[in-house]
């Protein structure tokens, strides 16, 4: 017994005849008729009625078409796991984080990654959401984490990895109290991540929806250098609460109305990903 019968015994099965089925397996008719006869002889048993009407599976062939199929499965699952192991071994995955995501743990998640998989090269970029979305869109990334401020667009899948709230950190001797407004930010030098940063496009439309501007006196990408910037005197800082946790060297005041931060896990919706990126993707999903 040969795969090829099985092969061929499934597609006749399927496609109701031996010439329907040739085409479809790119062979000559004669050919699946001969190998089909072959199964039949080695069986003991008639699989197929052949007559006028057609040709139909008898009571035998039946019973044997599931595990015909069975075994087919497991020899295309054998094939698989073969490809994802040589994908884990010589893969590539390409990944991008949104300027200023400093409150995701990245290099510990591919530090992590690295060490269990030891022969996948790994490419990082930073840049701005829009360049993101766009760099997966052409397929120049596999994954990448991005910032949101509203709804994730319809042509990417995404995980929520972060949603929290935006607050400030006051420069000493600040005047503002425990609570900040849009408003009242655009009266004082404000300290932001750069445009293209989710953080920033919500900070952005929550002062469209006061009604005010706000014009960064200064802006850098990480979150922890706009902290020490305003600890320095030189602004109020709005980054996400996260940033900081456990900081006892600078007072906090929440934004009012809240303001939220998002940072998605997005890939594209339309092209599976290879072995690489999926296992970095389900790594990424045990480590948030």
């Amino acid at each position: 017994m040969e795969l090829h019968q099985l092969r061929y015994l499934v597609a006749v099965a399927e496609e109701g005849g031996f010439t329907r089925a040739a085409a479809r397996e790119h062979v000559a008719q004669p050919g699946i008729s001969a190998q089909i006869a072959r199964l039949e002889r080695e069986l003991g048993q008639v699989l197929f009625d052949r007559s006028a009407r057609g040709v139909r599976l008898t009571a035998a062939g039946e019973a044997v078409l599931p595990h015909a199929r069975a075994a087919l499965a497991a020899v295309a699952a054998v094939r698989e796991t073969a490809d994802e192991l040589a994908g884990l071994v010589r893969g590539r995955v390409s990944v991008g984080m949104v300027r200023g995501g400093g409150v995701v743990d990245l290099p510990g998640l591919l530090g992590e990654f690295h060490r269990a998989h030891p022969g996948v090269e790994i490419r990082l970029v930073e840049a701005a959401t829009d360049a993101l979305l766009d760099g997966l869109r052409t397929h120049d990334l596999d994954l990448a984490w991005v910032g949101r401020d509203g709804e994730a667009p319809a042509d990417l899948e995404v995980d929520v990895v972060l949603d929290v709230p935006l607050v400030a950190a006051l420069p000493p001797g600040s005047p503002l109290g425990d609570t900040v407004t849009a408003a009242e930010l655009a009266e004082h030098p404000v300290i932001a991540l750069p445009v293209g940063a989710g953080v920033r496009a919500a900070l952005d439309r929550a002062a469209a929806d006061a009604g005010v501007v706000l014009r960064p006196a200064l802006e850098a990408g990480s979150p922890p250098v706009l902290i020490d910037l305003a600890r320095q005197g030189l602004g109020v800082a709005v980054v996400p609460a996260p940033a900081v946790a456990g900081r006892d060297d600078v007072r906090v005041a929440a934004l009012v109305p809240e303001v939220r931060a998002r940072i998605d896990l997005a890939r594209r919706r339309d092209a599976p990903l290879g072995p690489a990126a999926r296992a970095l993707l389900a790594r990424a999903r045990e480590w948030t």
